[in-house]
């Protein structure tokens, strides 16, 4: 009975789904680690479950798993995932930047078309006649294959700029422009030479061609005016109801079942319904978050792996292949990277910006993958070609992150000279708070405040939140950097402090805060303790999962008679990193609703704990603080040097060695300065005074 329930069309659908979704999530963890977009790693997660991999080892389970019956269901569920990726596509490009850039972006753009496109086409005449599909013309093969190498994936590089902190630079708003007028362009291309293929012939193409004016001006001057109505009245989360939603889905649908019957493909439909949808940033906010989860994290892997089915790199078994594999590589990178950044220099750009522009433009990604299958199920691309293109696909994205890299360590001189600059004349204390949840952002700043207060002409405090940049579209990244900035100015105001707030998407949020704290000379660097869901464990990194279910790890357990829900005994996997890799002292701070810094406990535990004394004699300087020092295990009497080291502050310290009671004592106290060496004895030795203590600041030197 369970051997006929599991091979059930739906059983294994099912299954399908489970295992390519589990594989594309690990894979893009993996990627992310290694700098890279996830969507690589979710393309390599199709290779690998395909017949290069899977099928070519494991044969039998690659037919259990994968058999040629079920490929249809896979197929066009994955064409669905694409249609709402492709309308969300449409919804992120932004008009308003193109029509007030001035005329270098179009220069650029068109050039990394045309250059591209020219040497694809003339490639395309040495291989033709080995690699072109029986029955399919030269035009229609020579068009597919220049089309194939200009496109840009505005997609991933928008993330790509996001993630290098350069959305708001001109650079970034001038490449952002290049690849939006590049989508544009290389789509009505693409449109074009499906048309033609379809048809068949010229002649019967411009039918084709004319059919899709038509519907352009439809879509354009009669469909959009109404959108626009609609999302003017209708642009809030609760005027966005189940009718109203209803008619903007049915617009995608109804447009891409047009250019479908056209002869222009349902995703060139999809797109332009993105494109025309009210231009309303709240709207766009709004649909693109319904939309993109289903889009990216349920659907889109099946289109990897179905794309990985198709790919067959065993195909490609002797040399003169990869010989063909590496020139269309070459002629890639030369059109795309070359053509980009020679037309850059051309209109104005430094070397530097140039080669930065031609980087992100030769990146390919999803989109290029969406052309690829294109062509193959129209029959233009055969096997082989069709897994040498995909190859190029991976090779050109996965370099963009390299080439941006190689490119500022090649103009390092400059930036570090200026660096150096900078520090002779900047000699205040700078603090660096990277915060997660906004509340938490709020009480490091007033921890920050504290240490700083009758010292602000002499200090810098900046406020750094940093986001996981493949959540984000071009549109919720907006709303989100002002939910996460504003509150913190808001106390900023309160405190009558001035701050630097900054937001960063990134790929490795662990990695940004190391890389940000020691490129631009911090000298203390605040964190929240996190902690995260399945804390230490794989399956909580794979998923991608918030925190809010606690490791057991994190309890200290009955802890005379009561049970202690502390949440952070144990640092998570992410504090881990920053305290091994950070090269600045770092504060990790477990807020107990703080609000002010007069009465401090400091523990001591070990000769060790000295330095603790730097941030107490802020403390006493900045907020006029008392001190009171627990000699906990009795080292005083063993090193009365190290009691000289506390009371020779500026200041009367208080040394106590004892208490009578444990609640009473601790509960009066604002916050706790602890050696991170102490912490953890006081975590392995479940002491009970964590359960009354107030706020703690644990210090790395």
């Amino acid at each position: 009975m369970f051997s006929h329930n599991v091979t059930d069309p739906l059983a294994i659908l099912m299954l399908q789904i489970i295992t390519i979704i589990f594989t594309a999530r690990v894979f893009g963890f993996l990627f992310r680690k290694m700098g890279q977009p996830s969507v690589i790693g979710e393309i390599m997660a199709g290779i690998f479950l395909g017949p290069s991999f899977v099928g070519h080892y494991f044969p039998e389970f690659s037919q259990f798993l994968f058999p040629l019956t079920s490929l249809s269901n896979l197929k066009f569920l994955s064409q669905i995932g694409l249609i709402l990726f492709m309308f969300v596509v449409g919804m992120e490009l932004d008009f308003k930047v193109l029509r007030t850039k001035a005329h270098e972006a179009l220069v650029i753009s068109h050039a990394s078309i045309i250059i591209p496109f020219s040497l694809g086409v003339g490639f395309a005449y040495f291989i033709y006649e080995k690699f072109a599909p029986q029955g399919v013309n030269f035009l229609s093969f020579s068009l597919f294959i220049g089309i194939a190498m200009s496109i840009t994936a505005f997609p991933v590089l928008a993330r790509i700029i996001q993630e290098r902190g350069i959305s708001k630079t001109k650079l970034g708003t001038m490449v952002i422009t290049c690849a939006a007028i590049d989508d544009i362009t290389a789509w009505c291309a693409l449109a074009a030479v499906i048309a033609i293929v379809k048809a068949g012939t010229f002649v019967s193409s411009l039918y084709t061609i004319a059919l899709a004016i038509v519907y352009l001006l439809f879509m354009i001057k009669l469909v959009q005016p109404f959108l626009k109505q609609l999302g003017e009245k209708y642009s809030s989360k609760e005027g966005l109801t189940k009718p109203i939603v209803a008619v903007f889905f049915l617009t995608l649908l109804i447009s891409a079942f047009l250019s479908e019957i056209i002869g222009i493909h349902a995703l060139f439909g999809a797109f332009l319904a993105g494109v025309i949808m009210p231009s309303n940033i709240n709207f766009r906010n709004i649909f693109i978050e319904k939309i993109e989860d289903v889009s990216s994290v349920l659907l889109l892997p099946l289109f990897f792996v179905f794309t990985g089915l198709r790919t067959q790199i065993g195909l490609l078994n002797d040399i003169y292949m990869w010989e063909v594999c590496a020139i269309i590589i070459l002629i890639a990178v030369i059109g795309k990277f070359w053509g980009s950044a020679i037309a850059a220099r051309f209109v104005g750009q430094t070397w530097k910006e140039s080669f930065t522009i031609g980087a992100l433009m030769n990146t390919r990604g999803l989109m290029e993958l969406v052309v690829l299958n294109i062509g193959f199920d129209l029959g233009v691309l055969n096997p082989q070609i069709f897994a040498m293109m995909v190859i190029m696909a991976l090779f050109t994205t996965f370099m963009t992150g390299p080439a941006l890299d190689f490119t500022n360590w090649l103009f390092r001189n400059k930036a570090l000279d200026d660096k150096v600059t900078l520090s002779n004349f900047d000699e205040k204390y700078r603090i660096l708070i990277s915060y997660g949840n906004p509340a938490k952002g709020k009480a490091m700043l007033k921890l920050a405040y504290n240490l700083t207060k009758n010292s602000l002409k002499n200090s810098l405090i900046t406020t750094m939140h940093i986001s996981p940049s493949n959540e984000l579209n071009k549109y919720n990244l907006v709303e989100y950097e002002k939910e996460s900035l504003t509150p913190i100015k808001k106390e900023a105001l309160r405190l009558k402090l001035e701050i630097q707030p900054l937001f960063k998407p990134a790929l490795d949020i662990d990695k940004e805060i190391i890389e940000t704290s020691s490129n631009d000379s911090y000298d203390f660097l605040l964190i929240g303790s996190g902690n995260s869901l399945f804390t230490g464990s794989l399956l909580g990194n794979f998923l991608g999962l918030t925190s809010k279910i606690l490791n057991p790890k994190n309890f200290i357990n009955t802890l005379k008679d009561r049970k202690i829900h502390y949440e952070n005994s144990m640092f998570d996997e992410h504090t881990n990193y920053v305290i091994k890799h950070a090269t600045i002292p770092v504060g990790i701070f477990i807020d107990k609703k703080f609000e002010k810094a007069q009465k401090i406990i400091i523990p001591i535990y070990s000769l060790s704990d000295s330095f603790l004394m730097i941030y107490a004699q802020k403390l006493i300087f900045n907020a006029n603080a008392q001190i009171t020092v627990f000699d906990a295990v009795g080292i005083f009497n063993q090193y009365p040097e190290l009691k000289n080291t506390f009371t020779s502050a500026n200041a009367e310290v208080k040394i106590v060695q004892s208490y009578s009671n444990e609640e009473t004592f601790f509960t009066a106290f604002d916050l706790c300065l602890l050696n991170i060496e102490s912490w953890r004895s006081i975590i392995k030795e479940e002491t009970t005074w964590l359960a009354y203590s107030p706020s703690i600041l644990i210090l790395k030197a």
